[in-house]
């Protein structure tokens, strides 16, 4: 799925502990390459088999399948802080027709033991600088479950600065402001399309969603993955303060290994959620995976297959 380098939003520099890593896992979306940004959607589709699509920006302007079983749409545009500019109208893409979200909500025919419509979001933790930079939309306050989020003075490659701290306490409010905004563009997204009063009603809220966190060493982490485990623990808690019910991660065993340390009983809200799993070349491939062992300590509810675009199969 993902590609985040490093956050739009930097203003400024010391390059610590940044896990970059590119890893295609055969026939998983293309977006585990370095170079391209999140991943791309699904293929097939009916009542007979359980099998849906996933899209995100690559398919923007593009024909979608007509009539999954399910669909699941990428929110953020590759980076976990921008937005798809097909999530919902927007200036390039105004029409609701044109929305990927509303593709998902009207085109889905159901049949599966997935909901019509599901979402995936980017994640990503580069800390409080990166290569010398700080990162402008790491915080420096917040109180969480590791303590306060507070400043530190960084040495920058323009000088010293004072921003928020390295530490899992920023890092938690680090992914729950960034869920925080997903919902918000969630919000924003379905009143724009049931603003144009489509033939289908689009909800706009975390409740009416499960939601995936895309979760691949293709996109920046730091090496302490007790950071990485805060950043993902505070995109789940503001996914669940805004109703959100399921919440699972699309991501491969060493991937997550890499970047969370591995998952036991110990790991908090992110043990036992549900995996999509990608991989497969193909449908067979796909429900072969199914048998995988849960990188979380929870179920394989989904499997996806490389296709233009990508298929998912509901385990």
């Amino acid at each position: 799925m993902g590609r985040c380098t490093i956050r739009r939003r930097v203003v400024g520099l010391a390059l610590h502990g940044v896990i970059v890593a590119s890893l295609v896992v055969g026939g998983a979306a293309p977006a585990l390459a370095a170079t391209s940004r999140g991943h791309g959607g699904g293929s097939g589709g009916g009542r007979a088999t359980p099998t849906g699509n996933d899209v995100s920006y690559p398919q923007c302007g593009t024909s979608l399948p007509a009539a999954p079983a399910f669909g699941i749409v990428g929110l953020t545009g590759g980076l976990a802080n921008d937005l798809n500019p097909c999530f919902g109208p927007s200036s390039s893409y105004p029409s609701y027709d044109q929305s990927e979200l509303y593709w998902a909500a009207a085109s889905s025919t159901g049949g599966a033991s997935q909901p019509k419509a599901s979402l995936y979001v980017n994640t990503a933790d580069p800390g409080n600088v990166y290569d010398g930079t700080a990162i402008s939309d790491w915080p420096d306050s917040g109180s969480t479950p590791y303590g306060s989020c507070t400043t530190t003075t960084v040495t920058l490659t323009s000088g010293t600065d004072t921003v928020g701290a390295d530490s899992p306490a920023c890092a938690w409010q680090y992914g729950y402001d960034n869920a925080t905004e997903d919902v918000s563009w969630l919000e924003a997204a379905a009143s724009a399309i049931d603003g144009q009063a489509p033939p289908v009603t689009v909800a706009g809220t975390a409740s009416s969603y499960p939601w995936w966190l895309d979760v691949e060493t293709a996109n920046t982490w730091q090496s302490d993955t007790t950071m990485n485990v805060a950043d993902l623990e505070g995109m789940i808690a503001a996914l669940r303060a805004a109703g959100a019910t399921a919440v699972g991660a699309y991501s491969t065993s060493s991937q997550w290994d890499t970047i969370t340390g591995g998952t036991s009983s110990a790991s908090g809200s992110l043990y036992g959620m549900p995996d999509w799993i990608p991989g497969a070349r193909n449908l067979s491939g796909a429900q072969a995976n199914c048998g995988q062992a849960s990188f979380t300590g929870g179920t394989v509810t989904l499997t996806q297959w490389f296709s233009h675009p990508d298929g998912d199969y509901a385990c």
